[in-house]
């Protein structure tokens, strides 16, 4: 099959690429580009000022489009033919894009030539009608409009090479990743935390995700969701570290306390500490959480402010203003929804008391745990068993003990 295009161009914004961040914003953004694009071993990745070029290798572009659609700090992406920089490969290009196109009705246009390489005998505003003849000539369903075309052909000239495109495809825009630091995601089975991992990655943030799993309260298959929804985040990130934690005795030792009403706030605040020290563990310097105000009895200001003394390390919250109805949108569009709804339980889930605080006393609940010796000995003991697996984009998985082994191969990026 003949390749329509070359290359994908990949443009990013002044907002993430700007200053003297802007080496270093690039460079994540490359790595974020080669981490996705990992599946596919031949595709070459090159950087230019404020923009990356893609080069398919044996790949159809249009397979890598909505792969690189997912590329954080993105403004936008467009498949772009690339000649030598002549008039006659600039026009015989263009006519190539327009066929096929293959125009059933009138379609107004307008050229749009960007002539950077001053070598290039023509000017830019004299390039474009010398472009929009030939193609007018060739196909009559062309008619010129300048203000408000239905498509708009746009040639880049550049020193050896020109490019030529039509197509401007919205990309998902934020920071490039990593570029703000590392957090630790409270992933459960549920629809909101996916959706927040996926709004922290979006704004820059190398994401972590850990989970509780209280077999054999919860089954096997309440775990391999978390996995899945894990992997779904790592098709964005283009991996994902997920940490499971054993809290099967810290989940019981609290149901024997008593103090049912207290159940989820005290639950809470243990997963908070567990993920803490996994947190230190990890260098990351922020808790992430799926919380909207509001939404169940852990999620009032009151529940979240006693919650929260558990742990020194901010809580970033991205939903916290979001409705439901917009969280299962994003949830849809970012493909984890049907994972998200599938009936299996996870540790929240269990032992809900009918009457749950959504008022509980910080004194209170301060006393509660001073009575129970061994907490922090079991806390440590989950923090110390956790399991950790790596996922990468296209689904491959490495384990911790992989991962130890060849600790000493890291990449600098700065």
């Amino acid at each position: 099959m003949t390749k329509k295009y070359d290359y994908l161009l990949l443009r990013f914004g002044e907002v993430s690429l700007k200053g003297r961040n802007r080496a270093r914003f690039e460079k994540a953004a490359v790595e974020h580009v080669r981490a996705l694009i990992r599946p596919y071993p031949d595709v070459k990745v090159r950087r230019e000022f404020g923009r990356i070029y893609v080069d398919p290798g044996s790949q159809q572009v249009e397979t890598l489009i909505p792969i690189l659609t997912n590329v954080f700090g993105m403004n936008s992406l467009s498949p772009v033919r690339a000649v030598q920089p002549e008039l006659g490969e600039i026009v015989r290009a263009s006519e190539e894009l327009i066929e096929a196109m293959e125009l059933k009705k009138e379609t107004t246009f307008k050229t749009n030539v960007r002539r950077v390489w001053k070598g290039f005998p023509h000017s830019s505003q004299e390039s474009n009608p010398l472009v929009a003849t030939p193609l007018l000539k060739r196909f009559p369903l062309l008619k010129v409009n300048v203000r408000d075309p239905e498509f708009e052909l746009r040639v880049e000239i550049r020193d050896n090479i020109a490019y030529i495109y039509g197509e401007v495809i919205p990309g998902v825009g934020g920071f490039p990743l990593g570029t703000n630091g590392k957090a630790l995601l409270l992933l459960s089975g549920g629809i909101d935390s996916p959706v927040a991992g996926w709004s922290a990655l979006r704004r820059g943030l190398e994401v972590e995700c850990i989970h509780f799993h209280s077999y054999p309260f919860t089954s096997d298959k309440a775990k391999e969701k978390v996995i899945d929804l894990a992997q779904g985040l790592a098709e964005y990130a283009g991996k994902i570290k997920l940490h499971i934690v054993p809290f099967t005795e810290v989940q019981t030792a609290f149901t024997q306390m008593g103090q049912d009403n207290l159940m989820i706030t005290l639950m809470r605040r243990a997963m908070l500490r567990i993920s803490t020290k996994v947190a230190e563990r990890e260098k990351a310097l922020a808790l992430i959480t799926g919380e909207s105000l509001g939404q169940v009895a852990s999620q009032t200001l009151s529940s979240m402010n006693v919650i929260e003394r558990a742990t020194e390390l901010p809580i970033l919250r991205p939903l916290v203003m979001t409705d439901k109805d917009e969280i299962i949108r994003l949830s849809r569009q970012i493909g984890t929804y049907e994972t998200s709804i599938l009936p299996y339980e996870d540790c929240c889930t269990l032992f809900i008391p009918k009457s749950p605080t959504t008022n509980p006393n910080l004194r209170i609940v301060n006393k509660v745990e001073s009575v129970m010796p061994t907490l922090e000995q079991l806390i440590q003991e989950a923090a110390d068993g956790t399991e950790t697996i790596e996922l990468f984009a296209g689904g491959s998985v490495k384990r911790r003990e992989e991962e130890d082994a060849k600790a000493e191969i890291k990449q600098e990026w700065f």
